[in-house]
């Protein structure tokens, strides 16, 4: 409940807080995730990434100027993306065989940007509160769980370009939770050894 009240009042805020101060507007875009092919094996499963497929993001932002070139930027996106892993696990009689998670986030990154010209420089902490997530594993392995945390926290840097009322960035996105810390099988938790990344691509447009 504490959770979707956030959401609501995040996105409520963001077309106030941008018509008030700046500029408002809407975002849109895809992200690759940066996930090496990694193998955990454990009681007899071996569960590997085997591939993480583009997201895509859409939502609002609000530009709020501090001085002639700095300003903050606040966005409230949602953001959907999957990953592939290839399972073998020989007491549920799967053998190399690919099952898929999907999960959906609300991010909320918070961008402090510095104009030259056109172009634009900017970084800030970037919020992901969990939405809901589907996964193929809790049909096909024993004893399979998900316990995601309701918030986790990243940061993001970039470069953006401003033509008219058209904005284009792209940022790296870096997240300080381990990989498949939501996964637990038989009450043992299972951690990947890399943190989640992603390169972020977006184009926006200002009202």
């Amino acid at each position: 409940m504490k959770k979707s009240a956030f959401c609501i009042i995040a996105l409520l805020a963001l077309p106030f807080l941008g018509q008030a101060q700046g500029k408002f507007g809407v975002r849109a875009g895809l992200s690759t995730p940066n996930l090496d092919k990694e193998t955990i094996d454990q009681n007899g499963l071996k569960l590997a990434i085997k591939d993480a497929k583009y997201g895509f993001h859409i939502g609002l932002f609000g530009r709020v100027p501090l001085g002639a070139k700095l300003y903050l930027q606040p966005e409230v996106l949602f953001n959907s993306n999957s990953v592939d892993f290839d399972v073998t696990d020989l007491g549920d009689g799967l053998i190399n065989t690919v099952l898929t998670e999907k999960y959906q986030n609300l991010d909320i990154p918070l961008m402090l940007g510095y104009k030259l010209g056109p172009l634009r420089l900017e970084a800030g902490p970037a919020g992901h509160v969990f939405l809901k997530s589907k996964s193929e594993l809790e049909e096909g392995v024993t004893g399979y769980m998900q316990r995601f945390k309701d918030f986790n926290l990243g940061y993001q840097a970039g470069l953006g370009l401003d033509i008219w009322k058209l904005l284009v960035d792209v940022r790296y996105e870096g997240n300080f939770n381990n990989f498949g810390e939501h996964m637990t099988i038989a009450g043992e938790q299972i951690n990947f050894s890399q943190n989640p990344s992603r390169w972020v691509m977006t184009v926006g447009f200002a009202f």
